[in-house]
């Protein structure tokens, strides 16, 4: 049997038997959305709905393609609702996270249905389009025009997507930018701006981050975030995320989520060409097959590289971390934020291996504090 960790002294252990139930709760609630996911997608293939949605009378093909994407994605929603309701507003309600209303919930629940409805025929319509165009080499053109795809995104998602959900308002402290414009240009870094998101709208937990790539790259702080921490812990997060830029994580997932993708639809072009022959017969054919497309890249995607791409996440957070620690004066700031995020956020600090290997993108909050720690002891000894 194994030893449980000693908690550090900056961890709260009423907390981290919090976070554990927390967590455990989250987890199942995830599983069960997934099977809800699953039994839709079966069901919307094998009823025959699919068939009849995309081979309807007197349409184009450009019509139904139009049809069949505004109905899938309603009725997925409309399926997906109640656990959604149930995780991100009873769930987060009962443990004292969630600042929505029901109508705060439910305006950003219609304005993520309205963006899928724009992004989602647009991204199909691609591939699609490419599959109808180059039906023996498709998978080699799409898995490329991920990297384009992944390009764009990144650039403008900071100025188009976000400000649909928050307002970002100029931080006006001073001393505060002053301070992080410090910590940006150790790293050769020019900021685009520094802007306060009113997270506060939705969720008493705290976030920070860098979004956006050349001239529309910012810094972002959560309200809530600047309320709980001081200027050296806030600089301590801002340090860890330009760790990211200055290891060019953004560039190296982009090419490693073109090389997965490639691998991706190359699997998926044999596996549907080997049990139905009907793919790439034509356009209504691939539609007919969209449930049965989206499951099984999903079941490629999670089986060959979920917990490849989560190892290699802690990989990227943890070479982020050290230059946090090199950036900043002493790793006090950065033990302490850690700490704090973990007792208000209610991170478990010491999950088991298999949950760490099969849902942690970042390293578990007690493994990052004694880094941090045999950070301090090694460069006290040099």
């Amino acid at each position: 049997m194994s030893k449980k960790p000693q908690i550090h002294p900056l961890l709260d252990a009423e907390k981290q038997n919090q976070a554990r139930q927390y967590e455990k709760e989250k987890r199942i609630l995830g599983l069960i959305g997934s099977g809800i996911s699953l039994v839709f997608l079966l069901t919307f293939y094998y009823s025959g709905f699919s068939y009849r949605l995309a081979n309807l009378n007197d349409q184009s093909v450009l019509r139904t393609f139009i049809i069949y994407i505004f109905v899938f994605q309603t009725l997925a929603t409309i399926v997906g609702l109640p656990l959604t309701y149930i995780q991100s507003y009873i769930h987060e309600h009962r443990w004292n996270f969630s600042n929505y209303t029901h109508k705060t919930w439910a305006l950003d629940q219609l304005k993520s249905f309205l963006v899928s409805l724009i992004l989602m025929p647009l991204l199909i319509g691609l591939l699609y389009w490419v599959m109808a165009r180059y039906p023996d080499y498709w998978w080699l053109i799409a898995g490329l025009g991920i990297a384009v795809v992944g390009v764009i995104f990144a650039t403008l998602f900071p100025v188009l997507i976000l400000p649909i959900f928050n307002k970002y308002d100029p931080i006006d402290d001073e001393e505060l930018t002053s301070r992080l414009t410090q910590i940006l240009q150790k790293a050769g870094l020019k900021p685009g701006g520094f802007f306060k998101q009113d997270m506060s709208r939705q969720t008493k937990k705290e976030n920070a981050f860098l979004a956006g790539l050349g001239k529309t790259r910012r810094v972002v702080l959560a309200d809530n975030l600047l309320d709980n921490m001081t200027v050296p812990e806030i600089e301590s997060v801002i340090a860890h995320e330009v760790g990211h830029y200055r290891h060019a994580h953004i560039w190296k997932n982009i090419a490693l989520g073109t090389i997965q993708q490639l691998i991706v639809f190359w699997i998926l072009d044999w596996f549907m060409r080997a049990n139905f022959p009907h793919f790439l017969e034509s356009v209504r054919w691939n539609l007919t097959l969209f449930p049965i497309l989206a499951l099984t890249m999903g079941f490629i995607s999670g089986f060959l590289f979920g917990p490849l791409n989560l190892t290699l996440s802690r990989f990227f957070e943890r070479q982020a971390d050290r230059i946090a620690l090199e950036l900043i004066p002493g790793p006090a700031a950065f033990k302490s934020a850690m700490a704090g995020l973990a007792n208000r956020n209610l991170s478990n600090a010491y999950p088991s291996r298999w949950i760490k290997w099969l849902y942690y993108s970042h390293p578990p909050i007690g493994e990052r504090l004694a880094f941090a720690e045999s950070f301090e002891s090694a460069s006290t000894s040099k």
